[in-house]
């Protein structure tokens, strides 16, 4: 991630309301297509169809928990931070940033704290 991406196939993805529901509510904390299910309101199927999606394009980490009772479930974060619109050489192109990985964002907690 972080290459020039297509852009139609990009702003044909984010056209649609529940893929950017998706990542809005993913961009907080991870979760699960049960909770994004019930948060959004939506049909489990058409969360998994939009999730699939975006994990294929880059635009979702997935990670595999154990649940207390041992159970295995999968939790989904958004991947990316920003996106750019590039015009170059009469071409349309878009640049995806990646959002700060969790040993990042751990490292960061943690030097804020050394200044208290």
């Amino acid at each position: 991630m972080g290459g020039t991406t297509r852009f139609g196939t990009v702003f044909d993805l984010l056209g649609d309301n529940y893929t950017r529901e998706i990542l809005r509510v993913t961009s907080t904390e991870p979760k699960g297509v049960k909770e994004m299910s019930r948060e959004l309101d939506v049909a489990r199927s058409t969360i998994y169809r939009r999730v699939n999606r975006l994990v294929d394009l880059g635009f979702l980490h997935e990670q595999t928990k154990t649940s207390l009772d041992g159970h295995h479930y999968t939790v989904y974060e958004a991947a990316i931070e920003r996106l750019t619109i590039e015009i170059e050489n009469g071409e349309l192109g878009c640049q995806l940033h990646p959002s700060d990985d969790a040993a990042s964002r751990f490292t960061k907690l943690m030097e804020g704290m050394s200044d208290i």
